[in-house]
């Protein structure tokens, strides 16, 4: 049973600072709820799926791809038309537009059993994460979903 729900990003971590972070809270359940699992550049390959696995195995960190709660393709590319008339870059938005919420809400988190998703979590699972790319909670989906399991499996949520 979760006892405690967290969020991370990793835009602007390094590799070490982003382990760090999640060895510091005792993760033992990472869930990956990006729809496409890599990350572009370099600096950030570290998060590209099989070496992400690789590194939470290593550290006794179960993984998990919850594809379901991905926003699709086509919510993401609403989000960077706000960014773009906002002048802004994925990488330094601080928060999502309305329409995001809107359609993720409703398409993504309309239809999402926060019960089923508890139960098919391993059962040692008490310190889990959601993880996606972007620096600031409130600029991601992983803020909605925390948001959502907060209240549904009352729980405190921390921002990493």
């Amino acid at each position: 049973m979760i006892e405690k729900l967290f969020t991370i990003g990793v835009y602007g971590r390094t590799e070490s600072e982003f382990f760090a972070k999640i060895e510091a809270a005792h993760i033992d359940t990472f869930c990956d709820i990006r729809q496409r699992r890599a990350v572009r550049g370099a600096e950030y390959a570290f998060v590209n799926s099989n070496r992400l696995q690789a590194a939470l195995a290593a550290r006794g960190i179960a993984y998990l791809h919850v594809l379901a709660l991905a926003p699709t393709t086509e919510m993401r590319e609403a989000q960077y038309k706000v960014d773009e008339k906002a002048g802004i870059s994925k990488r330094a938005r601080q928060v999502l537009g309305d329409v995001f919420k809107q359609k993720y809400s409703k398409q993504i988190l309309g239809k999402f059993d926060s019960k089923a998703f508890s139960a098919s979590l391993p059962p040692s699972s008490r310190h889990m994460v959601l993880f996606c790319a972007e620096a600031a909670p409130a600029a991601c989906h992983r803020s909605l979903v925390a948001e959502r399991l907060e209240k549904d499996w009352k729980v405190p949520v921390e921002h990493l």
